[in-house]
């Protein structure tokens, strides 16, 4: 049993880089402006929590979003921790609504104590998320009977994807420090294609495209305090590196006469145009007898410095370079609570655990001069033990968001997504007694 387990855990790891690529995870137009669309960056149990986990530490989760948290792991388990999600999305513009779902595969993680206070945690994550497709059309005849009209569609795939390695010490007791170095890749494509009713107008189409492979780095501290025999709370910071990722994006304008099937192509570059923003992220988590956590966090993403290409022609002559005032900085907020009766007792009613959460956050793109949406999110989900004769440890992490994403004269969101995450804890390094 575990031989088989063993074999069917490595080969998904060994697959997983390629159908973690192949999925973009979204439907929305949003995802056309700069990276796309940010991702949750947390694993099934965070999710429950609407996405708190800075000052997170439990020995039997893959906690993500605070590396440190990886030194509280049990000394003789190894944990797998693989999570998809199906999401519903209404889409509401001047009345018009419009319904779209997709599912895929969210993340894949593992974790496991390598030494005293010592855990090594690895696993593949998105970062961003790109996918849309729709068009709009205008007449442009002065002819009343509008025999001509214009067709843009835009569509766009892709995203960013990391495959993690980190570590978290716990150096002094009540203090641990952690690290992730992820390898980050992925390509963006993009397109407006250009149509017209009259054949003997000429077309003009643009392609945009970007392949990122950089690498991407993030600290984690927490530090825990015993408040009485019953209470304990964890304070919890991280920080991302802002860097340069060397993509050189490409812009390709084709020019094409529908009649005669001419065509004139002209492409731009831009060197080391992409750049990564610093995260400062802080959060706490108040343990009360190991049955009632409640936690919040707080993370700035720094976007504001950063430029981001553009195709421009409105001057006249036509241009592909960096712009600045495309991004703004993005501040996000999550609070959450969960609670399990008896973690430890015979009941297995009172080993479930109960999670509620809710966040909003502000958004980091600037669109035609407009912020972008607000989002605002809540979340309840539960984590069900798995007991069986081989194991006792494993949970089933199964969660509800409702996540609104609303900006004044834009589109408005509403999604509904259902999250599950499926955690393995083996007893890998005990030492069995032969008699």
């Amino acid at each position: 049993m575990c031989k088989i387990k063993n074999i069917c855990i490595a080969g998904l790891l060994a697959v997983a880089p390629g159908i973690v690529a192949a999925q973009s995870g979204t439907n929305s137009p949003y995802s056309q402006y700069g990276f796309g669309e940010l991702t949750e960056q947390s694993t099934g149990f965070n999710r429950g929590m609407n996405g708190v986990g800075i000052g997170y530490r439990e020995h039997n989760q893959v906690n993500f979003l605070n590396p440190a948290s990886y030194s509280a792991v049990d000394s003789m388990s190894f944990i797998f921790d693989v999570g998809i999600a199906g999401q519903l999305t209404n889409f509401e513009e001047g009345g018009r609504r419009l319904n779209a779902n997709n599912a895929n595969l969210e993340y894949i993680s593992a974790l496991f104590r390598a030494a005293r206070h010592f855990g090594i945690g690895f696993g593949l994550m998105p970062y961003t998320n790109v996918g849309y497709s729709y068009s709009s059309s205008s007449k442009i005849s002065s002819d009343e009977s509008g025999t001509t009209t214009y067709t843009n569609t835009y569509s766009g795939s892709g995203g960013l994807h990391q495959a993690y390695l980190g570590f978290g010490w716990e150096p002094f007791k009540g203090l641990a420090i952690g690290v992730n170095g992820s390898y980050l890749w992925g390509s963006i494509d993009r397109s407006v294609v250009n149509s017209y009713s009259d054949v003997y107008i000429n077309t003009l189409s643009k392609y945009y495209s970007a392949d990122v492979r950089n690498f991407k780095v993030d600290f984690g501290l927490q530090f825990t305090a015993r408040l009485s025999k019953n209470d304990k709370v964890t304070l919890g910071a991280t920080y991302s590196l802002g860097h340069k990722l060397g993509t050189d994006p490409e812009c390709k304008v084709i020019s094409r006469n529908s009649q005669t099937s001419v065509s004139d192509t002209t492409v731009y570059t831009i060197d080391n145009a992409f750049e990564l923003p610093s995260v400062y992220g802080g959060g706490f988590l108040w343990n009360h007898k190991n049955k009632l956590r409640i936690g919040a966090d707080y993370t700035l993403q720094k976007w504001a410095g950063i430029s981001f290409p553009m195709y421009d022609s409105s001057s006249g002559t036509p241009q592909y370079a960096l712009r600045s005032g495309m991004f703004k900085d993005r501040h996000k907020v999550n609070v959450g609570v969960e609670f399990v009766a008896d973690e430890d007792g015979r009941s297995y009613l009172k080993k479930i655990r109960y999670r509620i959460g809710a966040g909003y956050a502000t958004p980091y793109q600037v669109i035609n001069g407009i912020d972008g949406p607000k989002e605002y999110s809540v979340s309840a989900g539960l984590g069900i033990p798995i007991t069986n004769r081989y194991n006792n440890r494993s949970i089933l992490n199964i969660s509800g968001q409702w996540i609104c994403r609303d900006a004044k004269s834009l589109i408005k969101e509403n999604s509904f997504r259902i999250n599950i995450g499926l955690t393995f804890n083996e007893r890998w390094f005990a030492k069995w007694k032969v008699q």
